[in-house]
């Protein structure tokens, strides 16, 4: 038992210092509460109250980056102003997630019920103020805020994919959406939808390895789109459980289909593309 206390005691003094999970935990969801009153607890009825919150939150989250000045290069102070400065904008980017929830799922019955309810919602806003930071220069602290809205809703969204207006997830369970993806305006995907990479040698992280979505795609339940050169042309539609490791036109349709023949029980699959009225497998 000593020389197992020694090796703890060891890993503690080696560990670099780094924010508690729950801190930035309780952080993101007292920020989310303020800035959607539907998520929130308590609502906040006089704007002295709303304006005095903020800068309470701006005032832990300088403390937290001060404290932590190895996730950042710049003033910790600087980040944190900078970053609530740009809430407004993504207030109305979460908005508009919302507005193409309600418009995309025909069992919404109000937007409040998205917010306090729907995975996706709470996916989607964990990742568009964990992309801010991200893009602000912060390390760690976005992906803390990506994971612990992983734990919570099935959906591992990295905070250094770039996701147009209007976004939607339906259901959302099992969906995964790398570092480098790039996901185009009013896109809309379902559960077990993998935008990922193929496998690359860590020194290549650095490249782009997951696929781009342009506008108005749709990807249905457990499809898999894999690779950085790998396009869905505008417009398109994803079926289920296909699997593409190659970029489709805009206006496509790409399906998987599975044809029995009854003599022998014989079942074959194939894919399906259709484009300009035409049909190819």
């Amino acid at each position: 038992m000593d020389s197992f206390i020694d090796k703890v005691y060891h890993a503690h003094r080696q560990c670099s210092d780094c924010p508690s999970p729950k801190v930035i935990q309780a952080f993101f969801e007292e920020l989310l509460g303020t800035i959607f009153p539907e998520y929130s607890v308590n609502r906040l009825k006089e704007r002295e109250e709303i304006a005095e919150r903020f800068s309470e939150l701006e005032f832990t989250l300088a403390a937290i980056l001060e404290r932590n000045p190895q996730l950042h290069e710049r003033e910790g102070k600087v980040i944190a102003h900078d970053f609530f400065q740009s809430l407004e904008k993504i207030f109305d980017w979460i908005h508009w997630d919302v507005d193409a929830m309600f418009e995309g799922d025909p069992a919404a019955k109000s937007k409040t019920e998205i917010i306090r309810s729907y995975p996706g919602f709470f996916a989607i806003a964990a990742y568009r103020i964990a992309h801010e930071l991200h893009i602000q220069g912060v390390q760690l602290i976005p992906r803390m805020i990506t994971e612990f809205a992983h734990s919570r809703t099935g959906i591992d969204i990295h905070p250094g994919a770039t996701i147009g207006k209007h976004f939607c997830i339906d259901h959302g369970t099992g969906v995964v959406i790398g570092e480098t993806t790039i996901i185009g305006e009013n896109v809309k995907v379902y559960q077990g939808v993998t935008l990922g990479a193929l496998s690359v040698d860590k020194a290549d992280a650095d490249i782009k390895r997951h696929p781009t979505i342009e506008d108005h795609v749709i990807i249905y339940a457990g499809a898999t789109i894999l690779g950085g050169k790998t396009v869905i042309g505008k417009n398109s539609v994803i079926g289920g459980n296909v699997w593409l490791t190659k970029s489709v036109d805009p206006g496509s349709k790409v399906y998987y289909q599975s044809q029995m023949y009854h003599a022998d029980s014989e079942v074959t699959d194939r894919y399906v593309f259709k484009n300009d009225q035409s049909e190819a497998s």
